[in-house]
């Protein structure tokens, strides 16, 4: 297990970043949204922020806000999502190869990611430590496995070890579900403004302690296999007017698409026919695959 998180500079490939995840379940990326995008993001998103109240005592933490649906609340939302690297990275895991029989002929698909949450993490002065979690308890996953979800937290603050750093135990993705994690064992994903931690759905890690005298704030997203449930249903939260304004990438990315052999249809056609007319009734069936 590794003793500390790995940094690896904003020139790093997707496959650096893979194998260092594959090792240690997380790897921070330097410079992985610029100055410009997070200014115009914190313009759209601070007064939703700024009026979004705390959680309350327990895992949402009373000193912690927590703003969502942030595909709708700023366009900048698509930089976030795409980034190389987390992108990549997500498609890799979780993209896979799947071949069944129809009949004598032999059907080859990939199935397809999509966003599953989306949501700025703001941790307070006072604030206490999470407990350490994973978050792909979800998808009623079993442990160790494949992954069912990776994610990543965008430092939208510098993130120090005083004003509440995210923890995380390097090597926990491969532990099974009897193995109890222990604070000791979890270190502080220090890093930038501007960088960012991907990681595994299956990493234990948790919301550091606030210490200092100003707040931390995460940008946090993740993306799961497309035949999985998203965490935050973006059907509901991103408003078709909305999704249409971004680009088919995106609109895939927030479920727009069918994912291989046939998952998430509407009227037999690809889920992409409701940005296209507005009324589906009379969409034609086609065949899927």
């Amino acid at each position: 297990m590794a003793k500390e998180l790995v940094t690896l500079p904003a020139t790093a490939s997707v496959e650096d970043v893979v194998a260092i995840m594959q090792r240690d379940g997380g790897v921070i990326v330097e410079d992985m949204i610029s100055t410009d995008v997070l200014k115009k993001f914190w313009d759209d998103l601070s007064p939703y922020l700024d009026q979004t109240p705390y959680g309350v005592e327990g895992f949402a933490g009373p000193k912690t806000k927590r703003c969502c649906a942030l595909m709708a609340k700023s366009m900048q939302s698509q930089h976030f999502i795409t980034q190389q690297h987390f992108l990549g990275a997500a498609r890799d895991y979780l993209e896979e190869d799947y071949e069944f029989l129809l009949s004598d002929k032999t059907i080859k698909t990939t199935n397809t990611t999509q966003l599953s949450v989306s949501q700025a993490i703001q941790i307070w002065p006072g604030q206490k430590a999470q407990v350490l979690h994973r978050d792909d308890h979800l998808h009623h996953r079993k442990h160790p496995g494949p992954e069912s979800q990776i994610q990543v937290l965008y430092a939208g603050t510098d993130f120090t070890e005083e004003n509440g750093a995210t923890l995380v135990i390097p090597g926990s993705h491969l532990w099974d579900d009897q193995r109890i994690p222990k604070k000791e064992e979890a270190i502080p994903a220090v890093m930038k403004k501007g960088s960012g931690l991907i990681y595994c759905g299956s990493l234990y890690h948790a919301g550091g302690e606030n210490r200092s005298n100003e707040a931390r704030t995460a940008i946090a997203f993740s993306i799961c296999r497309g035949y999985l449930r998203q965490e935050e249903n973006q059907y509901l939260v991103v408003p078709r007017e909305i999704v249409l304004k971004y680009p088919k990438e995106v609109q895939d990315l927030l479920g727009y698409k069918v994912c291989e052999p046939f998952c998430g249809w509407v009227e037999m056609s690809d889920p992409s026919i409701v940005l296209q007319q507005a009324d589906i009734t009379t969409a034609s069936a086609k065949n899927l695959f």
